[in-house]
């Protein structure tokens, strides 16, 4: 059978699997035909010897609308006059395998039923009229790897909640403007949110998609999650979502054997079960669902304006024995242990996004010393533009997380990190994942009396700033708050009427500010051109000192980090150049709860040569404290 609504060439491409748009020709369109208004769906399900449409449209009827085959392609379509938008539909399928019949979801479906209930809603995603250009039209420098970028990950569900009777979720457009005027005070480039499409489970925070193609109905429609991107945009905000190709849930209504075969998933349990998530594992080496996942990124990235995508958990993709025991997985042809189709997919997904996006990110959550996850797939590379430094995140935690009295014994857990700080494009995360299942929250990981606490989560912030890598903080990161993250509750916002939970929201947001106004912050950060240790080798006195170079490589900052409990009385420290060095921070600054000790606003530098440099500075540090000077070199 010929179709009016796919080519011939819609259909090789679909075959072969380099159909990028596949949103544009499967699912439910809305559409008229020879003068009939209605929709047109169409779905992948090779296998099945029967497919129909069922739906509020015809009272879930299963002969009413049957689908019929375009050119053995394995693509059931039909058109169905005067269904429009907001109808609710499921694909009836009965396969040719032993007579299995399901009734599923669209994997294409532009939106879904709230949950628990399943199906998949027609919807129009043209309508919407953005109002982001200015947004768009400098996206690229704002997004280069040269640019200040300062992320807020956040759980949307869980962020804040509207506190009446019910304490329910806001919705997209109630928290639009809550969330873009605290997200611009508080000095963040960027939101990043936990997975927004479709997901049957809360617990799952997103996690376990179902909707690869559908915004999770729990806080509206379609065109309300775009006014929310829309309102950040035209805050200055950029928008970065968790998007999830490593696997996908069990649930009857979903992906898992969709068309009475493994059409998506692997057969072998051995490669297409994820044993600690009870999830399916995607078959990379199938060009359609290759295919599918890549269209999908594309269309977050077109349809949402999306700025970036940060992939999760890609080494659970690229190892085949990933949390498996011996004989627990099946080897690759080479008889090794990578996923060698999973490596084309990452790579192929990573070429086409910056090929028609160069504006955009896409970044990595990978936790192993896999080489080249953010260098270009010509150099044979994975192509994504950051990587998260997870190796940097567990050593600071561990380190900061010993009483001062221990950390001498723990030193070069801090400065280990430079002995592979520009392999990669590093992103410096501190997610979720650090404040759940029992891990504590971030003051929580602090040792010491309330006071010491609260001093060393400021401490640790300034070292993150200083460290070169863009920066992720998890929402309630800046509240200090007690609590381990709880996405059934909102954060504990009623901290801040004391002084040093407001003190953690003030250092953050003027660290943010700092961040991105002063180019050394910032401009350098992939490469060793951007710092230099003045002193990383104090080990008994716990005090880290370096410098971080702009572009300008005449404009300096220098930190210093005490690490102890101790005030440090002419300490002196070596700089490349004498003149004023002007205080711009300092964590242990009464506003931000600290005991006030500082240098009075800055020092003249000596020509006292010092740690191998001709001129050094004299200091007051603060104890557990992080203070910043900015330099220029004279004449």
């Amino acid at each position: 059978m010929s179709s009016p609504f796919l080519s011939e060439f819609d259909l090789h491409l679909l075959g072969e699997g380099t159909h990028y748009r596949t949103f544009e020709k499967l699912g439910a369109h809305i559409c008229d035909y020879d003068g009939t208004p209605g929709v047109h769906f169409a779905v992948w399900a090779p296998n099945a010897a029967e497919v129909c449409v069922i739906g509020t449209f015809n009272r879930w009827e299963k002969g009413a609308h049957p689908m019929k085959m375009a050119e053995r392609s394995g693509i059931w379509e039909c058109f169905i006059p005067n269904v429009g938008e907001g109808a609710v539909y499921k694909y009836h399928i009965r396969s040719r395998l032993m007579g299995f019949e399901v009734d599923k979801s669209d994997p294409h479906a532009f939106a879904s039923e709230i949950r628990p209930l399943t199906a998949s809603k027609v919807w129009d995603i043209e309508k919407y009229l953005w109002q982001d250009s200015a947004w768009m039209e400098t996206r690229a420098a704002r997004q280069s790897l040269d640019a200040p970028i300062s992320i807020y990950e956040l759980h949307l569900g869980s962020w804040r909640r509207n506190m009446g009777d019910d304490a329910r979720w806001y919705t997209y457009r109630e928290i639009a403007p809550i969330l873009a005027n605290y997200v611009r005070e508080m000095g963040f480039t960027h939101v990043e949110f936990l997975p927004l499409t479709e997901h049957p489970f809360d617990g799952s925070w997103g996690y376990q998609t179902v909707g690869y193609f559908s915004p999770t109905s729990r806080f509206g429609s379609p065109d309300d999650l775009m006014f929310l991107i829309d309102t950040l945009h035209q805050a200055g905000i950029g928008v970065i979502m968790d998007w999830v190709p490593a696997h996908f849930p069990r649930d009857g209504h979903g992906l898992g054997f969709f068309d009475g075969t493994h059409l998506y998933e692997h057969a072998d349990p051995r490669q297409g079960l994820h044993v600690d998530w009870g999830t399916f594992i995607f078959n990379y080496g199938r060009p359609q669902v290759k295919n599918f996942l890549i269209s999908s990124a594309l269309f977050w990235l077109e349809k949402y304006h999306i700025d970036g995508l940060r992939v999760d958990a890609v080494a659970s993709m690229l190892y085949l024995d990933y949390s498996r025991k011996h004989g627990e997985w099946v080897p690759n042809r080479y008889g090794g242990r990578e996923n060698l189709e999973a490596i084309e997919f990452l790579r192929t997904f990573n070429e086409r996004v910056y090929a028609e996006h160069p504006d955009v990110m896409t970044m990595a959550e990978e936790s192993t010393a896999w080489p080249m996850v953010s260098k270009p797939t010509y150099l044979g590379g994975l192509g994504f533009g950051e990587k998260w430094n997870m190796g940097w995140m567990h050593d600071v935690l561990h380190y900061i997380s010993k009483d001062p009295i221990y950390r001498p014994f723990h030193h070069h857990s801090m400065t280990f990190s430079m002995l592979y700080c520009f392999t990669e494009n590093f992103l410096l995360p501190f997610s979720h994942d650090e404040v759940v299942h029992g891990k504590g929250s971030m003051i929580a990981k602090m040792p010491g009396d309330e006071w010491q606490k609260f001093a060393n989560l400021r401490l640790l912030y300034g070292f993150m700033f200083g460290h070169p890598g863009k920066k992720l903080l998890f929402m309630g990161a800046e509240l200090g708050q007690w609590q381990e993250w709880n996405h059934d509750a909102q954060l504990e916002w009623r901290s801040l009427g004391y002084y040093l939970h407001a003190g953690i929201q003030t250092w953050l947001r003027d660290l943010n500010r700092a961040y991105a106004h002063e180019a050394a912050f910032h401009q350098v950060d992939f490469s060793p051109a951007g710092f230099e240790w003045v002193d990383c080798d104090d080990t008994l006195a716990s005090v880290f000192s370096f410098l971080r170079f702009a572009a300008n490589p005449d404009h300096a900052l220098l930190f210093v980090c005490n690490f102890t409990p101790v005030v440090r009385h002419n300490y002196r420290v070596g700089i490349p150049w004498g003149g004023w060095w002007e205080e711009i921070l300092n964590s242990d600054a009464s506003e931000y709860g600290g005991s006030g000790m500082g240098n009075f606003g800055g020092l003249e530098g000596t020509p006292i040569a010092y740690h191998g440099r001709p001129n050094s500075l004299n200091l007051t540090l603060p104890p557990l404290a992080c203070v910043v000077f900015r330099g220029k070199r004279p004449g």
